[in-house]
């Protein structure tokens, strides 16, 4: 640190280099959505491949091709084995689309200029605490998405692949067996519900969503086996959620939407929980006190602020939402192995 008793203090190397890897963290992701836009993992994959024959393959300038390259080595995306010749690292291996473990989409739908937009204006968001997203577009943001299918359709496999860790655990995490039907709210295409059901073969499944967040769910339940035993519904969280089920799971919802809303859907949920049933929460929960390992959830709580008017939440303050619903914590436990994830149980408060 620098010498804050000197009058005009200059600032460590150390300091100074880590403001400026901060201030070009908006370029490195830049960096990775050129890359996967351009295939470059896929056309390297398993071989060590010259700059040159990537820029053939991908029809590219070969220069700006060697530039880009060796950026994606400086990101510890790729590694240079020998002068212009790469390979791809682990890291790097997940900017493939083809694998199950894929981050591509998730990539492509954070260096995404329409989620970027409202960045530009964090400063009006902290003076406001408002969404920026809507004063640029014109509406809110998943109402944009509606009416831009592709960029949709990029949202619904991010948020698949930013699930498909969770959802390899989440079977082995949680007495799924006190149970007879599970109904996933704001599911998608059941990403995180089908291999649940597959696990534990007494279940059945309820996969509720709007019809674009359903669009891709069948194929997914074909996939995994559970087709017959998940009924798909049609719904709005907002105005109801299905009877017939006895755990209502909510993964990476409630982070979306302000305290009032995050009530109306606790609050359906609730009118609809047998006795004996549960709510499943599935989301990170924030520190009481700031922890410099969570820089990433407080960067996606700024980023909840600006495009959707959500927020990161504390267990207190999950607590707080589940009581105003009529509900009561029963548990908190984390996933672990990896992954930051917390399952928060609820069930229908006494009196």
């Amino acid at each position: 640190m620098a010498d804050t008793n000197d009058e005009n203090p200059v600032a460590s190397a150390e300091d100074r280099g880590r403001v400026v890897e901060l201030i070009l963290g908006s370029l490195a992701a830049q960096t990775l959505r050129a890359a996967v836009r351009l295939r470059v993992v896929e056309i390297i994959g398993a071989k060590e491949r010259h700059a040159a024959d990537v820029a053939a393959e991908a029809g590219t300038q070969p220069q700006a091709t060697a530039r880009l390259l060796r950026a994606l080595a400086g990101l510890g995306i790729l590694q240079e084995r020998a002068p212009d010749s790469y390979a791809v690292t682990s890291a790097g291996a997940l900017l493939d689309p083809t694998r199950p473990d894929s981050l591509a989409a998730l990539v492509g739908m954070f260096a995404e200029p329409a989620m970027l937009r409202a960045w530009e204006h964090l400063d009006e968001g902290v003076r406001t605490g408002e969404t920026t997203f809507a004063s640029v577009f014109g509406t809110d943001f998943f109402p944009y998405l509606k009416e831009h299918p592709e960029l949709s359709a990029l949202f619904n496999t991010a948020m698949s692949q930013g699930t498909s860790l969770t959802a390899a655990q989440l079977p082995h995490a949680y007495d799924f067996g006190r149970f007879t039907t599970v109904a996933d709210i704001g599911g998608g295409d059941g990403t995180l519900l089908s291999p649940v059901l597959r696990e534990h073969p007494a279940l059945s499944g309820i996969l509720c969503d709007t019809e674009e967040g359903l669009a891709q769910a069948p194929p997914t339940l074909r996939r995994h086996g559970v087709e017959d035993r998940c009924s798909l519904v049609v719904g709005d969280f907002f105005r109801s959620v299905p009877e017939g089920a006895d755990l209502y799971l909510l993964k990476s919802i409630l982070h979306d939407w302000n305290d009032d809303q995050v009530v109306t859907i606790l609050g359906h949920c609730r009118a609809v929980l047998p006795p004996g049933g549960r709510v499943l929460i599935v989301e990170h929960l924030l520190p009481t006190a700031v922890a410099p390992e969570s820089t990433a959830l407080y960067l996606a709580d700024l980023n909840m602020l600006l495009n959707v008017g959500g927020r990161e939440r504390t267990r207190e303050e999950f607590a707080e939402l589940c009581d105003r619903a009529g509900l009561a914590l029963t548990s908190v436990t984390g996933l672990g192995e990896g992954n930051a994830f917390c399952l928060i149980e609820a069930a229908a408060a006494e009196g």
